[in-house]
């Protein structure tokens, strides 16, 4: 994915000097508002996956260590 920013930012640059001011600026803030919405997706997910994996983890941890009967 890194490659595919590089390209597109390369391909913004070399628009500029055809477009009006204003629309490269929209462009770009349209491609920063979708990696943005990107990166905060992943990390929600990975986020999703660290707590499930944290429940597994204690439901297994409560199913080998012995109940306490006090």
């Amino acid at each position: 994915m890194p490659h595919t920013k590089t390209r597109l930012l390369t391909s913004l640059i070399s628009l500029s000097g055809l477009l009006q001011g204003c629309t490269v600026l929209a462009i770009a803030d349209a491609v920063g508002t979708v990696a943005v919405k990107s990166v905060g997706l992943a990390a929600d997910a990975a986020i999703g996956v660290v707590k499930i994996s944290g429940k597994a983890i204690g439901a297994a941890a409560d199913a080998v260590t012995p109940a306490n009967t006090d």
